[in-house]
């Protein structure tokens, strides 16, 4: 009888562990995290690549926006030929669906219109729409990465504005931390209401990261009254050009290289560190933000 009671409770508990699993599932939204900078050139595009495939290495379903809008790039980096993009979903040509690809180890890849001028100066009515669109991908992936463009044009500062957690990468050199802590400024001056990292990439030394954070951090909690986060770094590493070069993800074609070691331990970082956001919108709220900043 012991026995008998015994195995129903053993039941019971695993259907009780087996419903509140599906509770969690529903319920579990998609952590959205933006990546920008204050200039171009810093390798921002290739940092958000290389993440991206990384937090899939640690099981998590993943899918990348180019949202660097009339300079997209990542699929020329991956070496993939898209046959629709960004472009075609704002035309409302294509949906979503239709235009999202799967590259390496099952990440997404939503493409950009490269080179189209006119993705960068959208209407706001088209805005509106595009976001609409893309608000449909709730819930269907773990991550949602967004590559912006740099500077402070009004839809990289949207983009990063209603962002929960953004990522700011920058170099070691002076006129990259200029332009990094303007960027951070602006988006302070705005409000900025989220969680903010640094990643310093293609830096000679870990010492030398260290030393790029200090000086943001210092400058932005003296005169800004604010703290940013130091997420991990990058080195300088011929292997991640010549990744570029043969147009594939240097964390794919030289895991061993140094970079792609910094790279792994940024996304472990990421992806296991305690969330401590009450809430996570997910990209329905996210994305009714970015239309928000940018009106």
């Amino acid at each position: 009888m012991n026995n008998q009671a015994d195995s129903l409770r053993l039941i019971v508990k695993q259907m009780k562990n087996s419903i509140q699993a599906q509770i969690n599932k529903a319920n579990k939204g998609t952590r959205v995290i933006t990546i920008s900078s204050g200039k171009g050139g810093v390798g921002k595009s290739n940092v958000s690549l290389n993440l991206a495939l990384a937090l899939t290495e640690f099981k998590q379903k993943v899918i990348l926006l180019d949202a660097d809008l009339g300079l997209a790039n990542l699929d020329v980096i991956l070496g993939l030929t898209p046959a629709y993009n960004l472009s075609h979903v704002i035309d409302g040509e294509k949906s979503i669906s239709e235009v999202i690809i799967e590259g390496p180890n099952g990440l997404y890849l939503i493409p950009g219109g490269s080179g189209m001028q006119e993705l960068a100066n959208l209407k706001e009515w088209q805005l509106e729409n595009f976001l609409t669109k893309l608000s449909k991908m709730e819930g269907k992936a773990d991550y949602l990465l967004i590559d912006t463009g740099a500077g402070l044009s009004k839809s990289v500062l949207s983009f990063a504005l209603a962002a929960d957690e953004l990522i700011v990468v920058t170099t070691h050199e002076p006129t990259a931390i200029t332009d990094a802590y303007g960027f951070i400024k602006s988006l302070y001056q705005q409000n900025y209401q989220g969680r903010m990292y640094l990643v310093v990439n293609r830096v000679p030394s870990p010492k030398e990261a260290a030393v790029v954070y200090n000086k943001l951090q210092i400058a932005v909690n003296r005169f800004l009254k604010h703290n940013i986060e130091f997420l991990g770094f990058v080195v300088e590493d011929t292997k991640v050009r010549q990744a570029i070069q043969e147009q594939q993800a240097f964390l794919l074609t030289y895991p061993q290289s140094m970079a792609a070691q910094n790279i792994y331990t940024i996304a472990a970082k990421l992806s296991d560190q305690e969330y401590q956001l009450e809430k996570k919108r997910g990209i329905n709220a996210f994305f009714s933000k970015v239309a928000q900043y940018f009106r």
